[in-house]
Parts: C-alpha cells; structure tokens; sequence
C-alpha cells in the first residue's frame, strides 16, 4: 500500500520554531522564511540558500537603512503614461545601469497590469509571469548592494488629439509628467511640464482649490493686515489682493511662464489652442528623512563594495 501526502499536509510542519530560526540566521521577514521553508522541504540550509538565491537575506538586513535619493522614472506608450519615483541609498545608484535597466522594467509592468497601489504593484508577478515585483526589486538589491524600494507612481491616459509632456530635471531629480488636451504638440506639453518642474505649482487652476483653503488664506492675511495696523475698511480689499498673489504662487495657470515672464501660462497654452486637465510632479525623496553621510564616507561606502 502506497502513502500519497498532499504538500498541503507538509506545509503544517513548518514550524514557528524553524521560522524564527531562519529569521535569525537571514534578517528576511516571517512569510518569506516560511516560504523558504516549505519550498525547500524544511531544510534550514537550503532554506538559507534560497533566500540568498532571491536576494530576500541581503534585502532584509538593508531594511532599516534610509533610502531617499533615487531618481523619477517616466514611461510613454501610446496613450498611456506612468510616472514613477524608485528610492536608493546613495545618487551614484542612479547612474547605474542595473538601477535604470530597473525603472524601466517596472515601468513597463505599471503599464502593464495598472495596479491600484504600490503594495498591490509588489505582489504582482512582473509582467503577469515568474517573480513577483518583489522579488524582482529584492534580486537587484543583491546585485547593486543598496536597499532599493517603489515609492510611488501614477498611471495617466490621454486621446489621440491630446499630448503628454514629460520632463526629467537633472538625470530624474523631479519628474512632470503633463496631460494637454486639444493639441498633439508633445513640444507644448514638455514646455508646461519644465515651468512646473521649476516653480513647482500645486493646483492647475484656482477652481481646484478648496473653500477651506482659501478662507484659511483669507484670514492668514486678514490678521497680517490688521497686525500691520491697516484701517478695517480697507483690510477687506487688501486681503483680496493678496489673494491673487497666493493664488499665483500655487496655480499653475495663474503663474508667469518661465520661458516668456512677460504672459502667464494660461495664456502661452491658450495660445497654442491647448488647456492643461493635469499633471504629476515627483521630486525625489521629498518629506522623506535624508542620510547625514558626509561625500567622503558616501564615495568610501562605494569603494569597499
């Protein structure tokens, strides 16, 4: 008589005993040790090895490290768009060609499968098949030896009679990627998309500014003027003027074009028959905590890999 065990029987003998074992030993996470340990038959040493394998052990040691510089990403295919932001530990990573052959392949798989969520991205098996996204990140972490990670992107569409603008300032330091409508000037696009990567607006236009914000403004300039000693009857329409000031300094239509001060960027894209329905602006490792590392230790960190 032959004894038929199912691997899902098995898989109960995976104990949190040889869990924690295998966390100590690689530094990876509970489900990836449990992994390893189904997948390799709960053989400890094999378990090791595959975790190496995947560059699962590397990547868990580099977890706590403080990865913030990196570089934006922007991929174009058609009528779709995604605009992505990759972390690193140091900027020479950026220039590396495994890190940008990266950003190109997860690019790719964003355009792909559009996932909702960066942590849904990571479970996805890339490009529908093999690794998961993950996995993937977790190879080249072994192989560039700095902790990598997705931070975030955004998928955007457009019309055959509409055009993307994009712009990489500095090697990917700010990433625009721009939706125009009603022209398929890509040159137009990219125009708008360098004035936002350099005065860096949050609004497309006033309309979408909240009512919150705006009285919130309202009464920030209210009191600076009465503070100022201004007389009450003439705060109201001082606190309005200000107003176009602050509107100016966050809208993007309502902002001085860079390349031509002299008219505002409404007018530059009315001009060109266009309207602008949006756009992303990424500049890398913002509101993230930065390394204190001086350039010598940076380039000495470098040097003994």
């Amino acid at each position: 008589m032959f004894l038929v065990y199912h691997k899902e029987e098995f898989l109960m003998a995976v104990t949190a005993k040889m869990v924690k074992e295998l966390r100590e030993k690689t530094g990876a996470g509970m489900m990836d040790c449990k992994k390893a340990l189904q997948e390799t038959d709960g053989d400890l040493d094999k378990a090791v090895d595959y975790l190496r394998e995947k560059g699962i052990s590397k990547a868990a040691k580099k977890a706590d490290r403080i990865a913030a510089e990196g570089s934006a990403h922007i991929e174009v295919q058609g009528n779709q768009a995604v605009i992505l932001e990759m972390n690193c530990e140091t900027d020479f990573v950026t220039k590396n060609d495994q890190f940008k052959n990266l950003l190109s392949e997860l690019a790719k798989h964003l355009l792909e499968q559009k996932p909702a969520s960066v942590e849904e991205a990571l479970e996805q098996k890339l490009h529908g098949e093999g690794e998961s996204v993950q996995e993937f990140i977790n190879s080249n972490i072994a192989k560039i030896g700095e902790k990598l990670s997705l931070r975030r992107f955004t998928v955007a569409e457009k019309t055959d009679n509409d055009a993307f603008g994009a712009y990489l300032h500095m090697g990917g330091s700010i990433g625009v990627l721009v939706v125009a409508e009603g022209t398929t000037d890509e040159a137009v696009a990219k125009d708008v998309a360098m004035h936002i990567a350099a005065v860096n607006p949050r609004y497309v236009s006033r309309d979408e500014v909240s009512a919150e914000e705006v009285e919130k403004e309202r009464e920030v300039l209210k009191t600076q003027a009465l503070n100022e000693g201004k007389p009450e009857h003439i705060v109201e329409k001082m606190v309005e003027g200000r107003l176009g000031k602050f509107f100016e300094e966050i809208c993007l239509l309502e902002q001085s074009f860079v390349k031509d001060p002299d008219q505002k960027v409404k007018k530059y894209v009315e001009d060109k028959g266009a309207s602008v329905k949006g756009f992303i602006r990424y500049q890398v490792g913002e509101g993230m905590e930065k390394r204190e590392d001086n350039f010598a230790e940076e380039v000495m960190s470098q040097v003994k890999k």
